[in-house]
Parts: C-alpha cells; structure tokens; sequence
C-alpha cells in the first residue's frame, strides 16, 4: 500500500526507496524491484525507461487501476484501524 501511495507521483526505483526510508519504511532493493514488477504485471503501476544525469532510469507510476485498488485498499485499512483502536 505505501508503494503505490508513494508511487502517486512518478519516481524511479531508488527515489521511490530513498522516500519509503524518510517515511520510517525502509525496504531492501531485494523486495522493492521484484515488488515493483509485481505491481506492473498486474496492472496497477506503469513504468518506461527514460535517460536522466546520463544514465537510464526506469520511471513508476500508478495507472488508473492502480488508483483504484489503493483506494479499495485504503478503505480497508481505516476499517481495521478503526477496529484495532476500538479494541485497544
């Protein structure tokens, strides 16, 4: 959920793994890259190679699907939060 939140705005991968870090989630490139094809094979993120400071960069961002299922997933995640803090 927090990569595809993350990946509202367009980022390469290690943009995108430096701004989880700030965030306190901090992923190894051994999940975050085989996740990122994950998510792009199943429809919810697109990607395209573009040339920046002289090196190819794989650029991520949601596609409309992937906007979709993250609000789906958002809903779901206030309702087990909302739970949880009944609970406690």
């Amino acid at each position: 959920m927090a990569v595809l939140a993350r990946l509202r705005t367009e980022q390469y991968g290690y943009s995108l793994r430096v701004a989880l870090a700030q965030d306190g989630l901090e992923m190894e490139e051994s999940t975050l890259y085989p996740l990122l094809r994950r998510l792009e094979g199943q429809g919810l993120l697109v990607s395209e190679w573009r040339e920046e400071e002289k090196r190819r960069k794989r650029f991520y961002r949601l596609s409309a699907e992937g906007e979709a299922v993250l609000g789906r997933l958002h809903a779901e995640w206030r309702r087990i939060s909302d739970s949880l803090e009944r609970i406690l």
